[in-house]
């Protein structure tokens, strides 16, 4: 069992760029016994003790350091090269999810070395991924994939969610990670979003096919949009290459313009519905089985009255899993034939 330093400088306390340390206090088996933020040191998160440096957290006897932050490009800021070197000098693993690998570091990876410290970039995908074989089409296991309006607004947390009211109800339900903080979570999976272009399907495929050998029920965490005018290819890549048998929309209530796109508007639900079930893999067309709502901004009735609109908009089931539960999103999807309840 690891006991984890989440380092998130700077970030501990916001729901964007610090996602990484969100998703792993809230789900992870491995407890964290600390977050670094000296911007916030002798405050807590969760009930977690923040600290303002390394040798701070040492009381708490953590394991292992994990980058909880993600920034601009996926590289690190100039002065967490020294809060890393102190990490490795302490003996503590690190786990980093970024772009720019902590192994590609010939000094790091020394000083990892000598101090008996492992260093583990979540990113770095399988040296041997290749196109789809179609064995994504021949599996027994049920595919789900959670798609979004924008990136960074739940997809993650809906399949999480729904995994773990899935487990809840004795089904063989099985997490699929294809983004590092998921990684990080259920240690296994491929950082889609690091892939040659060309393998991006297969490595989706290959992430199925692992999932199948372990579960009936596979809940794919998705990645980027398909409106984005950035990250919309890793989107296409996970629907061709994963073939779920259905959708879970995400949407970010009240959000009207892509983040950062302000010139992108986000189009009616209902568009993104036919948008999504349109783009499907011909070989295999899914239907989008209810609309997950992030309504983390609004207050309770403002919550419920966006889950009502919702579902009048799009004739689907709507619902916040993490405010509201689950359950209804589940039914959702077992309605429409894409999860069998044999145990």
């Amino acid at each position: 069992m690891k006991r984890y330093l989440i380092l998130a400088e700077g970030k501990s306390g916001d729901p964007h760029y610090g996602k990484t340390a969100r998703g792993v206090l809230r789900y992870s088996q491995h407890p964290t016994v600390a977050i670094l933020d000296s911007t916030r040191a002798g405050e807590t998160e969760d009930g977690i003790p923040v600290v303002g440096s390394v040798n701070d957290a040492l009381c708490f006897n953590p394991t292992t350091a994990l980058v909880g932050v993600a920034t601009q490009g996926g590289r690190f800021p100039p002065a967490w090269r020294d809060l890393i070197r102190s990490c490795v000098a302490k003996s503590l693993d690190v786990e980093n999810g970024l772009h720019q690998f902590l192994t590609d570091d010939p000094e790091l990876a020394e000083l990892a070395v000598r101090h008996g410290a492992e260093l583990r970039d979540l990113r770095r995908p399988p040296a041997d991924l290749d196109v789809p074989t179609g064995e994504n089409l021949e599996l027994d296991a049920q595919v789900v994939l959670t798609v979004g309006s924008d990136c960074a607004i739940g997809k993650m947390t809906v399949s999480l969610e729904l995994d773990r009211e899935a487990r809840e109800r004795g089904l063989r339900s099985v997490f699929v990670p294809t983004g590092q903080t998921g990684i990080a979570i259920a240690g296994w999976g491929i950082s889609v979003d690091a892939v040659v272009a060309d393998f991006l399907a297969g490595a989706a495929e290959r992430l199925v096919v692992e999932g199948a050998e372990e579960g009936d029920l596979l809940w794919v965490e998705g990645q980027g949009a398909l409106l984005h005018p950035a990250y919309s290819g890793v989107t296409l890549g996970l629907m061709h290459g994963s073939a779920p048998h259905a959708y879970v929309l995400c949407h970010l209530a009240g959000s009207n313009a892509i983040e950062g796109y302000p010139e992108h508007p986000i189009p009616a639900l209902s568009e993104l519905v036919e948008l999504h079930e349109r783009a499907s893999l011909p070989a295999r067309p899914a239907r989008v089985a209810c609309i997950a709502l992030n309504t983390r901004a609004l207050g309770e009735a403002e919550a419920r009255a966006a889950v009502a609109e919702a579902e009048e908009e799009t004739g689907l089931p709507a619902d916040d899993p993490v405010r509201f539960g689950a359950a209804r999103l589940f039914d959702a999807v077992l309605r429409i034939g894409a999860v069998r309840t044999e145990t």
